[in-house]
């Protein structure tokens, strides 16, 4: 996308660069590494041909590609400045090396087994911070202490009134903006809404041309699809 959407060589210091990087993701085990051409300068080069040549202004035969490649084309031509913000972020998590240490997530693939566009490892950074026990115990005991009820924030869930004493004081935290959009930075509390577990999946989960969502956005989703049910009574509310 830097280069006008021009395919680079394999010769080029760019494409050496990138190749060394993909590699050093860990995403990826010891056999995948073993095959020469994993991630290699080739490769990368024969990618960025499939991104030139599928692109929207190409005038030529494109070139054949996956699915994966269309929709990181399209999502870098409809979200240009959110893609570049990825794109830094990943380069500085893996930087930093807070990548390599953070374990995989549970919920970083959704139930139809795809990925959000940014890649399991930002879906698994923001997921771990997410859980990060400190940040959550402050921003139960901030809400708590204003004397606000503690529920979700989307839809009114109530864990507490739910489940009785096996409820109380229970509640997941989210971020309101993934940390591929806000990039790295301390989070503060303000950052953090107070969510039941649906709602938080629901936040996550990704669909062809959008992998998250905000909570005010969650919200408006539920008033629209589903306006008779309790949900959106509350989300209106809300």
């Amino acid at each position: 996308m830097k280069n006008g959407w021009r395919e680079l060589r394999t010769g080029d210091h760019e494409v050496q660069e990138l190749s060394e990087l993909l590699r050093s993701l860990p995403l990826h085990g010891p056999d995948a590494l073993a095959v020469p051409g994993f991630r290699s300068p080739d490769s990368v080069s024969r990618k960025t041909t499939d991104f030139a040549s599928n692109h929207p202004g190409y005038a030529g035969k494109p070139t054949r590609c996956g699915e994966p490649t269309l929709r990181m084309i399209n999502a870098f031509t409809k979200r240009e400045a959110e893609m570049l913000q990825t794109a830094q972020a990943l380069e500085e998590g893996i930087g930093s090396g807070q990548l390599q240490l953070i374990p995989p997530q549970p919920d970083e693939v959704d139930d139809t087994g795809s990925t959000a566009i940014e890649g399991r490892l930002l879906a698994r950074w923001a997921l771990f911070r997410e859980r990060d026990s400190k940040l959550r115990r402050l921003k139960i005991q901030k809400v708590q202490k204003g004397g606000q009820p503690l529920r979700c924030e989307v839809c009114d869930f109530d864990f507490g009134h739910a489940y009785g004493p096996l409820g109380a004081g229970y509640i997941e935290v989210h971020h309101v903006t993934p940390l591929h959009i806000s990039g790295t930075r301390e989070t503060k509390l303000d950052d953090l809404v107070c969510l039941c577990a649906n709602c938080h999946r629901m936040c996550h989960r990704s669909r062809p041309g959008e992998s998250w969502r905000t909570p005010e956005a969650l919200r408006a989703m539920i008033r629209t699809s589903a306006p008779d049910t309790p949900h959106a009574a509350s989300a209106s509310a809300s």
